[in-house]
């Protein structure tokens, strides 16, 4: 072990240090301010909250409830139906159920969250421009699961096959390939 006697290292606790000594002014000290790049960013850009810079969510990819093209808007409620309906698969078995067998649990307040979310597929259906027969069968779908579902455990069973949000998926999709271009 090697000692040094020549070397001393000084330690201070910053709670009792006091004001700082320095020759210079606080402004002095913080020099230029320079991002990663090591440029220095003008005092413009710096005076101004984030330096001008906004979040632009609606024009975003990454909002999902953004401008979408009609495709995107298709794919997105088809996966909002996977989730909803056949996300996972019980072990042991080839029974798939979704986030709306597991919010179906909840008595009262789990079957209706169940058909808001079933809703949000027939109300995104409408905006895609889907006929008003269309609709009514898509909500007759929401209307039988949400009535059935409201029974304890036989009615969660029932959410489990009869997968309305798949049914109206399906039912949009096959209008949708009848449709011109």
């Amino acid at each position: 072990m090697r000692i040094m006697v020549h070397d001393t290292i000084h330690l201070r606790n910053r709670r009792s240090a006091g004001p700082s000594r320095a020759a210079f002014s606080a402004a002095e000290a913080r020099g230029p301010i320079i991002d990663q790049e090591g440029r220095e960013i003008p005092r413009e850009e710096r005076e101004h909250p984030f330096g001008g810079f906004r979040f632009d969510f609606r024009h975003s990819a990454a909002n999902p409830f953004g401008d979408l093209t009609r495709e995107q808007r298709i794919k997105r409620l088809e996966a909002v139906a996977r989730l909803l309906d056949i996300a996972f698969i019980l072990p042991g078995t080839k029974i798939r159920y979704g986030v709306d067998g597991i919010i179906g649990l909840i008595p009262v307040v789990g079957d209706i969250i169940a058909t808001a979310f079933s809703l949000w597929v027939v109300r995104e259906a409408r905006a895609l421009g889907a006929p008003w027969h269309l609709t009514a069968r898509m909500l007759g779908n929401v209307a039988v699961q949400g009535v059935v579902g409201a029974v304890p455990v036989a009615g969660d069973a029932f959410d489990v096959l009869f997968r309305a949000n798949m049914r109206n998926a399906r039912l949009l999709r096959r209008w949708l390939e009848r449709q011109p271009h």
